[in-house]
Order: structure tokens, then sequence, then C-alpha cells
């Protein structure tokens, strides 16, 4: 069945059930950034394999809003679909609030599955529309009507991460959170974040490819503790731990049945914008409702001192991996058929040689030429393009080790390049130093330094349509809140946190020019304390990212002083991390690519 065929399959079930309008987000029932393949509803209706967007459809348009790392690849694969790609951010493009206020009747009603759309989504869009007296019907899931062959939910075994890497007991981390809850006046928290649930129970699982985490809800009490998930999927282990705990154990979803049976006395805390509608719908009237962040995406975002090793063990053989991809690229580039493909096998082969590997944790980015400038690209069959030697090649990837989760991109030179290419690929490191380099007071946030990476890129009049950087999890999501780099204060928490000792974040400023190329570079930064003086607490950053930087792509002429220093200083500290776990051959091009400029 073509695109056209289900959308209109679709508004045949709208008018059904009288709905004037209906949306499908990316999310899942847990508000996840990546999701299973039995929640991929955006992507069945539309044909757009992208990780953020969301269709609109009423009976006479349909719609796709998506961000700034989307725009090339949803206008391909929207092409012939009749859906119309809404550009989130560009001028004159509407909101989805915005764009249903204007397109739909008094008295109409908007549908959409509660499940996969945030409380905070579905409250804003009752307030927007109310004044049209619209009416929300969030019962119905009618993707699954019209979705034949629908995947089944996830049926695969969890494990309990040991302490070794994980640092810290769930029983510490429940007090912690039991403690913060009695700070907030509140006696009941509702969470239903997939990554916030497996680091309290030090859960691991692999219900989201990716993403090592279970399908789960959890409800904490001050003396009592319910965890709804398939008991199938839980070892003998785990349920002892659970025991332990005195954690009560309910089918995953029983959850909306507990929420309706809060009593009236009781203050929950939830976090509106990681809790879906129909789990807020499902809280009695009367119970009073404290809206707030999860205290544990705080927790988990600053890394105890065992999680900090183990993560940079796992950088280490992660750096292993990629320093013997890149000998191996340049040195059979032009000489055996390389393609985006076969170089993303052969990264992701040397990774499993590497202890303690799991799984990549995410898709790779792999963009030969203009492919680069597409910030997410993904490598097919129709469009896996080989590999010569000339121009840039952009890979973007990382690892799931048992100790912990990696994120590394490089552009790298595979022959001589114009002016114009070293000239973006140096701006692009310059603004990735700038950053590293930074120091600053505590109680400084990601938008505060947002500008060191950019920099040297608006300087010569060019922008990147995303942020600088991102939280990482400790073998979990890839993308942490809320600890990020971005030019904007952001209107919710993610890449708006002050930087704390033990955050980890993505440095990977980039210059996408379409149809020309793509350069990215990134690293990995651990926040640490520096000198602490009349002045307050001084704070820095160490790289924790191990993988040498093409010197073949930089005009070191437009490098200053401190920033050649730091590269050297860098590069340094990379061969002298790699070196005795590389051959001889290896060994030597590391030498000769992590020299001084």
């Amino acid at each position: 069945m073509n695109i056209k065929s289900k959308i209109c399959e679709l508004r045949n079930l709208m008018k059904k059930h009288n709905m004037d309008a209906y949306i499908i987000p990316s999310d899942d029932s847990h508000q996840s950034e990546y999701v299973g393949d039995y929640f991929k509803c955006r992507k069945f209706i539309s044909g757009f394999t992208g990780s953020a967007g969301t269709v609109v459809v009423t009976q006479n348009e349909a719609g796709l809003w998506t961000d700034g790392r989307y725009f090339i690849q949803a206008a391909n694969q929207l092409e012939g679909s009749d859906i119309k790609l809404f550009k989130i951010g560009e001028e004159g493009v509407p909101t989805i609030e915005e764009y249903l206020y204007e397109s739909m009747e008094n008295g109409s009603i908007l549908g959409f599955d509660g499940r996969v759309v945030s409380a905070k989504v579905g409250d804003n869009l009752k307030n927007k529309l109310s004044n049209k007296n619209i009416e929300i019907c969030y019962e119905h899931d009618l993707i699954d009507e019209i979705w034949e062959d629908r995947p089944k939910l996830s049926d695969k075994k969890a494990f309990l991460l040991d302490i070794k890497y994980s640092g810290e007991s769930s029983e510490s981390k429940l007090s912690r959170l039991r403690e913060t809850m009695k700070q907030k006046n509140v006696t009941t928290h509702v969470i239903a974040t997939l990554d916030d649930i497996a680091w309290l129970f030090n859960i691991r699982g692999d219900d989201v490819k990716y993403n090592p985490v279970v399908l789960s809800y959890c409800v904490v009490t001050l003396d009592k503790v319910f965890l709804f998930i398939d008991e199938n999927k839980l070892n003998d282990e785990i349920l002892k731990e659970l025991n332990n705990l005195e954690v009560e154990v309910l089918a995953y979803n029983d959850v909306y049945e507990c929420i309706k049976n809060i009593d009236e006395n009781e203050c929950v805390l939830l976090d509106k914008n990681n809790v879906n509608y129909a789990i807020l719908n499902s809280i009695p009237t009367g119970v009073k409702i404290i809206q707030d962040f999860n205290p544990i995406m705080f927790f988990k975002a600053k890394k105890n001192e065992v999680e900090l090793e183990n993560i940079k063990n796992s950088h280490i053989k992660d750096g292993v991996a990629f320093t013997k991809f890149m000998y191996w690229l340049k040195k059979n580039v032009g000489n055996i058929d390389i393609t985006e493909i076969s170089a993303t096998e052969k990264l992701e082969g040397l990774r499993k040689e590497q202890d303690g590997f799991m799984q990549p944790s995410f898709t790779t980015i792999a963009g030969y030429k203009e492919h680069a400038a597409m910030m997410h690209y993904s490598a097919t069959e129709d469009t896996d393009y080989k590999l010569e030697k000339e121009h840039l090649f952009l890979i973007d990837s990382g690892g799931h080790y048992i100790d912990g989760t990696t994120d590394i991109t490089r552009t790298i030179a595979l022959g001589d390049l114009n002016d114009e290419l070293k000239t973006h690929f140096t701006a692009v490191l310059r603004g990735m130093i700038n950053l590293s380099m930074a120091k600053f007071l505590q109680g400084v946030r990601g938008y505060n330094l947002d500008i060191l990476a950019r920099r040297p890129i608006w300087e010569i009049g060019i922008d990147y349509k995303c942020g600088t950087g991102h939280g990482v999890g400790n073998l979990l999501s890839i993308h942490e809140s809320p600890n990020g780099f971005r030019w904007y204060i952001a209107p919710h928490i993610v890449d708006s946190a002050v930087f704390e000792e033990g955050m980890v974040t993505t440095n990977e400023p980039g210059i996408y020019i379409e149809g020309s190329h793509g350069i990215r570079i990134e690293n990995e930064l651990i926040t640490r304390k520096a000198e602490k003086n009349e002045y307050g607490q001084f704070m820095k950053f160490e790289v924790v990212t191990f993988a040498p930087i093409d010197l073949d792509a930089i005009d070191v002429d437009q490098l200053s002083k401190p920033e050649r220093d730091y590269l050297n200083k860098y590069h340094e500290l990379v061969y002298n991390t790699l070196h005795d776990h590389l051959d001889d051959d290896e060994r030597k091009w590391l030498r000769e690519y992590t020299k001084n400029m």
C-alpha cells in the first residue's frame, strides 16, 4: 500500500470517528527520541524515516513538520506523496498549533492516540483550540487499524547492570529520589521515561534499537514502588533485586488503571514533557499535580567517578576501533571498492573486535560529498556512493559498550581539497577547539558557551541549523537531557541546564552546504571543577574522545597559536593513549597523523 492509499484509508477512519484532523507523532508511549518498530507510525504513514517529525492529516491536506536536520532528507522522501513539508523554525512556517487553529472549523474534532502524544503537547493543543470549541479525542489509535503487518512489541530479555559499572545501588538511588520528593512536598512520582527507569533500577535491555532500555512505567511513593513491565523479560537476578527493594511488578499496560486509583489526598509529581496525555487524563480530578522535571534526569546526568572511569575506558576502545578504521580508509580508498555502506560495516566490524562492545549507539551517518550536507543522512542501496580518492567523507558513529556509550564524528579528506573545503573544515575545527578550551564560572549554561563553537563559522557568514552538543547517557540514550550547547534559550530544559561536574556532553559544530559537502568534528567532554577562589567555582572540560583529526584537511595558517597548541596537545594525548593498542603499521601511521602542526 503506497503513501497516498494509506492516507486515504486514514481519512475514511477519521470520517467514521467524526475527526476533522489527526496527528501522528514520532513518539512511543514514553516520549522517547528513538522508538521500537511497533511505534513507528509516522514512518508508516509518510515514508519519512528521520527520528523527529510529526504528520498532521486533515480531509484536505497532509503535512510533515520537522527540523533543520532533516529538511533535505524529508523533501526527498516526501516527493510524490502529496504530503507537504513544513520546515520548523523557518520564516512564515506555522507551528502545528497555529496550522490547526487556522484550518479547523469551530466545533470540529481533533484526534490522536493519547498514549504517544505528550501531556504537554496535548494540553497546549487543548488550550490553543478551545477558543474555537475544538474537541480533543485521544482514545483511538487509527494507524493500528490500517497497519496490517504492524510489528509486535519487543519481548527481548533485560539484564542487571553490575554496580562496578553503575557506581551506585538502586537502593541508594531510590533513597535520593524520595528525599527530593519530600523536598518538593509530593507523595507520588509518575515516571514514564525509559532511560530514567533503567537508571533507577540499574536495568538495561534491548526493546529499542540503539537504546538499551526496557518498555516500562514506574510509580514511586514515599513507601512503595510499582514497576509496570513484561515480567517475562526479567531474569532471576533482576527479580531478586526488585524483591529486595520491595518493588511490586505489574503488567506493562496496568499503569493506566493504577493511576486512576490514586487517592485524592495524594500530591503527584510528573513532567508533562515526558508523560503521555493518556496518563495525565487518567489522574483523578482533585489530585494535586506538581509539574516539574524528573529529579532522576539531573541525577543521571551527573556521572559518578566509577561511571566516568568506565566511560573513559569505553572511549579508549572506541578510539582504537576508529583509528584502525581511519588508517584502513586512508590506505585503501581508490585502490579497492569502498562505499558509504561498506565503510560503515568496516567500522562496526572493528568495534565488534573491542572487549565489551554491545551494539552501535545510533544509526551511523556516513556521507560522501553532498550526502554529508544532510545532517542525519543514512545510506541506502539506492543512494550508496562509492568513495573516490577526492573530496570529503563524514562519518558520525558510536557504540554501546558494557562500560559506556560513545559518539564520535570525523570528516576525512580522501584526496586533495580546494581552498573552500579547507577553510570550512578549519572553521569547524576552530569552533570545536574553542569550546573545548572553555573555562567558566559555575552556573553557566550551554547557551552561554555555544558562541565559542559557532563564532569561527559565523565569521565566514555560515551557520548550522542544530545545537552544538548534547548530553550522553551511560549505556543509555545517546541524546540525554538536560545538558547541551545551543545558541538560543530553549523553552524547555533540554540543552539549557547548568553545567555540573560529571556531565558528559558532545562538542560537534559543523558546516553543511547543500549539494556540495558537509563537515562535522565531534568530541565528548566531561565537565570538571577547576580552581575555586574569591570569584567563585571555576569549571572546565576534559576531553574523553581519542581519535586523530585529519591534518590533511586543515589550513594551518588559519589557526591561532592557542588553537594550534591545543590541537598538538590533543593529538599527543591521542597517540599516547592509543599507540600500545595498534600494530606497527597503524602506530607509524598514527604518529604521522598526530604530529605537531
